[in-house]
């Protein structure tokens, strides 16, 4: 099926979600904190959900300008090029979960696990069920990846001092609007926590460690307020087999082939994002050692 050259959904997603950004941290804040916090908090995931979108060619056929849609640092510590780069590296199906080639992997090599302080294993625990991933996710993610990042940026790695100085000038007009708007910062750091661990709800089982690539890779056949907020990611095997398939187009190609869907990743399916709270949200859906990595010796350190 032929892609529009100009993809209007999306452009229009995007257009609502920088009006709801605006309205939230402005009137919606003044009148009640607690509802603009939120409410930014939802534009901020929605807002990521987009920038998944552009990175894969979406809404125009040009480059520049699907980057230039989404350039802005509302979410505060994603620039928006190393999202790209490394989400695209994620995208390569063999790789999946592996703790050292996936960048989006949850997993440890079970030798590296084992050489982890009692705290530490203590606070990945707790961060491995769903409740956890959403509390503790936002701080935990984003200081690993601030410090993988630090490291790259030190070792002058291609593209991530230039990513970060483009995500610098992004951030401006997020903190000019700020400053004016009725929202402080503080409150805005809290909004961007709740929209980073709204996204965990959905990163938290869309892999899992199996011996054939295409069956790592999860559908949760939802159709909820979750699935807009994630642009039907949701449908994340169908998204990994056809790349370049925009969001709204994504369920309609899984129930034309679903059986061949879940015949491929091996049954790897939920019936709604119900499910998954049911079942994880107090219980870790997988261990935290990579169960098809060799296991650590009993006398490792």
């Amino acid at each position: 099926m032929p892609v529009a050259r100009v993809e209007w959904p999306t452009l229009l997603f995007l257009f609502a979600t920088y009006l709801v950004w605006g309205v939230a941290t402005t009137v919606v804040y003044g009148w009640s904190p607690v509802a603009g916090i939120i409410l930014t908090g939802l534009a901020i995931t929605q807002f990521s959900s987009l920038q998944h979108e552009a990175l894969h060619g979406h809404p125009f056929r040009i480059k520049w300008l699907n980057e230039a849609l989404v350039t802005p640092g509302l979410t505060l510590t994603v620039p928006y090029g190393r999202f790209r780069d490394t989400h695209l590296a994620h995208h390569h199906d063999p790789i999946l979960t592996d703790p050292y080639d996936d960048p989006e992997s949850n997993f440890f090599d079970p030798k590296v696990w084992r050489t982890l302080p009692v705290w530490a294993q203590s606070l990945f625990k707790a961060n491995n069920t769903l409740l956890g991933r959403m509390v503790l996710g936002p701080l935990i993610g984003n200081a690993l990846w601030l410090a993988g990042d630090y490291r790259a940026f030190r070792a002058d790695a291609p593209g991530v001092r230039r990513d970060w100085a483009l995500h610098g000038l992004g951030c401006v007009p997020v903190v000019v609007w700020l400053w004016f708007a009725a929202m402080p910062f503080w409150a805005y750091l809290l909004a961007a926590w709740i929209g980073h661990g709204i996204l965990k709800i959905r990163t938290y089982l869309e892999h899992r460690a199996h011996d054939t690539a295409a069956a790592r890779t999860v559908v949760v056949e939802d159709r909820g307020p979750l699935s807009y907020l994630f642009l039907n990611n949701n449908f994340h095997s169908v998204h990994h087999r056809h790349p370049g398939i925009p969001w709204y187009r994504l369920p309609q190609t899984y129930a034309a082939g679903r059986e061949a869907f879940l015949r491929t990743n091996d049954g790897y399916s939920y019936r709604s994002y119900g499910q998954v709270f049911r079942q994880y949200l107090l219980h870790a859906k997988d261990p935290l050692p990579h169960p098809l990595y060799p296991p650590a010796p009993l006398d490792s350190p």
